[in-house]
């Protein structure tokens, strides 16, 4: 299946990226995904897909998921995981950090009041800038996720 896919990304990044035609058979850049370290596999899969709107994929069992949200595979690593042993050095790989998806929402206000209905962890107040307005909210082992919305590019857009 992997190398099907490989075969599928190398197609589509030959139509947005020139520089990476078939004459340059050694490269192997191309996006793959987000991994996320998360401490119950089945509790992540609920958040993803319940509150924000991804679809499941694949699972084995407790120690590793994939969701997906448009182009965007996340990949959801439990104990137990070869993508959550620890590094050469002894240092575990953990949950959370500063590093996050964003997800582009629309009325992101209302998104807010819903997600913080339901009980939501978030880490921020919402912030608005020259480009939108973005929030983060916490999945349950700590992992941020930025909820953004552009700003209006009318004549009244906020600057």
């Amino acid at each position: 299946m992997r190398g099907e896919r490989e075969l599928n990304e190398r197609k589509y990044l030959d139509l947005w990226r020139p520089e990476m035609n078939k004459s340059d058979s050694n490269s192997t850049c191309a996006f793959w995904g987000v991994r996320y370290q998360v401490k119950d596999v089945d509790r992540s899969v609920s958040f993803y897909t319940q509150q924000l709107g991804f679809s499941l994929t694949h699972q084995q069992g407790s120690v590793f998921a994939r969701v997906t949200c448009g182009e965007l595979d996340l990949f959801l690593s439990g104990p137990g995981s070869s993508g959550a042993r620890p590094l050469p050095n002894g240092r575990a790989q953990e949950p959370g950090g500063s590093t996050r998806i964003v997800l582009r929402v629309d009325n992101l206000p209302e998104q807010i009041a819903a997600m913080k209905q339901d009980g939501l962890a978030f880490r921020n107040e919402m912030e608005t800038g020259p480009a939108g307005r973005q929030i983060q909210i916490e999945d349950p082992d700590g992992n941020p996720v930025e909820l953004f919305e552009p700003a209006s590019r009318g004549k009244n857009a906020a600057t």
